[in-house]
């Protein structure tokens, strides 16, 4: 294929393919991959990623406008923050005007910091990217400076880190940038580039950013742990729906929305997952198989259909009482009051720990009151290896909610994690159940 037809498929794609992914369509597709630059992009790679992109003083700040753009054609959300000397070389409303989210720059904004000030912005980021990151910059994240907002964010952050250096080559060079380089990278920074060669200067050398598309084809790498490659994981998501008669049944508030999240993140974690869920309005995530059942009795026939997975996770939120007798026509309202005979549904989650073999088996607790104690009474109750736990009713996320909080505990231990998106929820979910899965099976195997 010339260069001309990879043009042209790549402008297909955009034009055509990515409005149908991010509408809504349950797409059921390998991954279609494009090439820019020489680079192989995947097309929503980085969907419903939130990357907080920094932008510092360099003449290559001119990339970020097209680095911006980059990240949103694979599925991003971007909120670009700029230092003092960025705006010398591009202009917040032109970062604002791309990204379509305000671009905020300065540190003591009254007006920032009512909404989405440097804490509430560290906490929404997903990952980090300083593209350009200064020389300047990079000794100041070093040193662990906060006096400015950009600093600030990246010090009160928990989120992966990425620098993209972009400087003369002489400057790169110099033994105090080599020193704060390796600092960083010894802190778990992850360096992006630089790329070699010609410079706004006139000198030819390292020091050069990576190319937008570079920057993208790294931050996906990001999400791309492996920690459970290989691995068979099964996800339960959603609710049930318990007939009463043809037009009712019981069901509760559950939205599915931390399972799928759970799955879309074991699935970047090299994981070949299989989710099972109950009815909900949402989207198969990339690289998942979905199954869709309805009552309590077909998410535990789908459960027991699916051949010896290495992990399950129980995240759904079964009904634990159906109607004794379902009813074939509808129930006519009458006068007086109505009783109605419940019988409980089956416990998959006690069905899958009794027959577990091998099986790493996660279960989930929504709780109203002593969570912990709760808890860990369900966990020694079920024999299970993990259970997250976390308050639902009120104010306290939950069910109908994008943020959660979980408390994760398992035999003679726990941690907690604070409230954030279900999607980095999810992923630092599935970084433990990675850990305690690896640590079972050290224990088993020495």
């Amino acid at each position: 294929m010339d260069d001309r037809t990879i043009v042209q498929v790549t402008a297909w794609i955009k034009c055509y393919l990515t409005p149908f992914i991010f509408r809504g369509f349950r797409l059921r597709w390998a991954e279609v991959a494009c090439r820019l630059n020489g680079q192989v992009i995947w097309v929503a790679k980085l969907a419903n990623k939130r990357i907080l992109l920094g932008v510092t003083g360099s003449i290559a700040a001119y990339k970020s406008a097209e680095l911006v753009r980059r990240l949103m054609d694979v599925g991003a959300t971007v909120q670009v923050v700029m230092t003092e000397a960025a705006q010398a070389f591009v202009t917040p409303f032109t970062l604002q005007t791309l990204s379509g989210r305000p671009v905020h720059c300065a540190l003591m904004d009254a007006d920032a910091e009512a909404t989405m000030g440097h804490i509430e912005q560290a906490r929404w980021a997903d990952l980090i990217v300083i593209a350009p990151a200064s020389a300047n910059f990079t000794a100041r994240l070093a040193q662990g400076r906060a006096d400015d907002l950009l600093s600030a964010i990246c010090l009160a952050s928990a989120a992966p880190l990425a620098v993209a250096p972009a400087m003369n080559q002489q400057m790169w060079a110099n033994a105090a940038t080599q020193a704060n380089v390796a600092m960083l990278v010894e802190r778990g920074v992850t360096l992006l580039g630089p790329a070699v060669g010609e410079q706004a200067c006139g000198d030819v050398g390292a020091g050069r950013m990576l190319e937008p598309d570079q920057i993208v084809a790294k931050c996906t790498e990001q999400f791309e742990t492996g920690v459970l490659a290989g691995c068979r994981v099964l996800v339960t998501a959603g609710p049930t729906q318990e007939d009463i008669d043809p037009v009712r049944y019981i069901s509760n508030r559950s939205s599915g929305k931390m399972g799928f999240s759970i799955a879309a993140a074991a699935a970047e974690a090299g994981a070949l997952v299989t989710l099972i869920s109950g009815p909900v309005s949402l989207d198969t995530p990339a690289r998942v198989s979905r199954i869709d059942v309805r009552s309590a009795e077909q998410m535990l026939a789908a459960v027991q259909a699916y051949e010896a997975p290495d992990i399950v996770i129980a995240a759904a939120a079964v009904a634990d009482y159906r109607p004794l007798q379902v009813a074939t026509q509808k129930i006519k309202k009458q006068a007086g009051s109505a009783q109605l005979s419940l019988e409980q549904t089956p416990d998959i989650l006690a069905t899958i720990a009794e027959n577990r073999g091998d099986m790493f088996v996660v279960g989930f607790a929504a709780e109203t009151e002593h969570l912990e104690k709760n808890a860990r009474i369900k966990l020694e109750k079920k024999s299970l290896d993990l259970i997250a736990a976390n308050w639902v009713g009120g104010e306290r996320g939950g069910f109908d909610s994008d943020e959660n909080a979980l408390t994760v505990l398992w035999q003679n231990g726990g941690v907690e994690l604070p409230m954030a998106p279900k999607e980095k929820l999810a992923r630092l979910l599935i970084e433990i159940v990675a850990e305690r899965f690896d640590a079972k099976n050290s224990t088993e195997n020495s």
